[in-house]
């Protein structure tokens, strides 16, 4: 495993000390299309009807914006790359589940033109106009899968706290991967951490992302599990396991110029991230009323729009192949 664990040396300028306006907070990104066919609303939010609940998360413009800044997130960690896995220069075929938007399966494809890219999802909200080599299927990962070929690439990004057998999907995985194969993770560990001080107890972050685990946990799709992975990768058969996991600021606070770009766009998503990670799981999980649900929102979003106390999360990517024997 390499970890980027040394403590991000701080920009002291004067103009970093004062907190995100909600004007410096609206998506960097344009929407996607939405499709036609019937969704479930609630709590002013729009939810996918395939498989009507599994999903806790929201499929409505909002959240799509919101997925596509965090794809040009990981490119920034990624240094403009999609990819950590070193994958052949042409891959046949790819797989991408849970690929909301289809944005990433797009890149793929526009990356490797001579691959097949298949993206699958449980909401229909990708583009009709798409690369010739890139197809979206309305699916679910956890049940059955029925390809006619296996895969040269499998991707999965931004899926902890919807998977209730994780075991099994990498059992699946590991079966549809070709042989030299490669199967790539890119995940954040979903707790926060203030690098000057840790968060007591009476913060709204603290309090938030506690109620947030134990509830997931509660409904057997723990959101903080991405530590875990990679050994379940191991044991579904996949070898040559790496691991990378960086300290990703959120917030303008860093001195150096690429943490800085790369926090800032942290600083939105994590304010964009409060409400599709709490309304469904709140409300319909644990008994808070929608008001109840939005007054503590707004708390949490307050508290990350404050750079004096240095927030970070840690990301991972991890990637393992297939043996080819």
């Amino acid at each position: 495993m390499t970890s980027q664990a040394a403590i991000i040396e701080v920009d002291d300028g004067r103009e970093n000390d004062s907190a995100i306006g909600d004007s410096d907070i609206s998506s960097c990104t344009t929407s996607i299309a939405s499709s036609v066919l019937n969704y479930v609303y609630e709590n002013g939010r729009r939810y996918h009807s395939f498989r009507e609940g599994q999903y806790l998360f929201p499929n409505d413009e909002t959240e799509q914006d919101r997925l596509d800044m965090l794809h040009h997130i990981f490119r920034l960690m990624l240094g403009g790359e999609l990819y950590k896995a070193p994958l052949p220069t042409s891959p046949r075929r790819i797989l991408d589940y849970g690929t909301g938007t289809g944005i990433y399966a797009i890149d793929l494809a526009d990356t490797f033109p001579s691959a097949e890219v298949i993206g699958i999802d449980l909401s229909p909200i990708q583009p009709q106009f798409v690369p010739p080599n890139c197809k979206f299927i309305v699916d679910d990962v956890e049940a059955d899968w029925t390809y006619s070929e296996k895969f040269d690439y499998i991707h999965q990004r931004n899926m902890v706290g919807s998977i209730s057998d994780w075991d099994e999907l990498f059992q699946q995985a590991y079966k549809w991967t070709n042989p030299g194969g490669y199967i790539e993770l890119q995940e954040f560990r979903v707790w926060f951490h203030s690098q000057n001080d840790s968060l007591p107890e009476a913060s709204s972050i603290n309090r938030w992302q506690r109620i947030l685990l134990d509830g997931t946990k509660s409904l057997g799709m723990p959101i903080n599990i991405i530590e875990e992975l990679g050994d379940k990768l191991k044991a579904a058969g996949y070898t040559d396991l790496h691991e990378h996991v960086l300290r990703i600021p959120i917030g303008a606070w860093p001195k150096n110029k690429s943490l800085k770009e790369i926090g800032t766009f942290m600083q939105a998503h994590a304010i964009e991230s409060v409400e599709p990670l709490t309304l469904a799981l709140f409300t319909r999980h644990l008994g808070w009323t929608e008001m109840e649900s939005r007054i503590f929102i707004k708390k949490v979003c307050d508290e990350f729009k404050d750079t004096k106390k240095q927030f970070y999360v840690h990301a991972h990517f991890i990637y393992a192949q297939k043996p080819t024997a």
